[in-house]
């Protein structure tokens, strides 16, 4: 009898065993919860401050006007140029000049000019993190705003703006480039009004006027960085 009790144990705690197993096989290895979405990023037009400024940007960089970089560099003005890596590849002395010798700062205005919506999340963090990168390479100070091309966004691009380093998406209140040989008005500026212009052929024209309405108002052109919200 006792011999039999001995048979009898192994089976009764096997049998206990398989009922754990076969739960642990339906159950499935357990899963990591999804990691968050980045905070999506602030989108400013225009920043509220009563300080008694302007801020001048200007996109693109495809027309490396000496008489422009003159202007920026003579006045001492603190621009945001959203680049594009194609527009300095042939001739990134003139902006490393701007960075180097003034105050002007690289940003974030994707790899080629795309309409962000139009892409999906990894699409689209393909053209942010890319200029990013390249804009690091190349100048060794990364871009902190982020300027969608046509101004154009989703929530998907706020997001991938925080993913890619970049602290705000920054739009414009005033466009004041010319184009095709048209002038748009001269608005009365106001502080915290953000000034869009481009590096085209009649970038220092443009921003003359730009700097003459500033002065005109009271106004005087500061650091955007400084002024975007987190």
């Amino acid at each position: 009898m006792p011999r039999l009790r001995l048979r009898r144990a192994p089976r009764a705690a096997l049998a206990a065993l398989v009922p754990l197993a076969l739960l642990g096989a339906f159950a499935g290895p357990a899963h990591a919860a999804p990691a968050a979405s980045p905070e999506p990023v602030p989108v400013v037009s225009r920043v509220e401050t009563t300080d008694p400024v302007v801020f001048i940007t200007l996109d693109d960089g495809w027309n490396h006007d000496p008489a422009a970089a003159r202007l920026l560099l003579d006045r001492r003005v603190p621009a945001s140029l959203f680049l594009l890596p194609g527009a300095y590849a042939y001739d990134s002395g003139y902006f490393r000049t701007l960075l180097d010798q003034g105050r002007s700062r690289v940003e974030n205005h994707t790899v080629d000019h795309p309409d962000l919506t139009a892409l999906d999340a990894e699409g689209q963090k393909a053209q942010v993190c890319g200029a990013r990168d390249r804009h690091l390479a190349q100048f060794g100070d990364g871009p902190r705003l982020l300027r969608p091309p046509y101004g154009t966004y989703d929530a998907t691009t706020r997001t991938t703006a925080r993913a890619c380093g970049a602290k705000a998406l920054v739009t414009w209140t005033y466009d004041l480039t010319t184009w095709g040989g048209w002038t748009p008005p001269t608005p009365a500026l106001r502080p915290g009004d953000i000034i869009l212009l481009h590096f085209n052929e009649t970038v220092t024209q443009d921003l003359e006027r730009a700097l003459d309405a500033a002065r005109a108002a009271g106004l005087a052109p500061a650091p955007l960085r400084d002024y975007v919200p987190e």
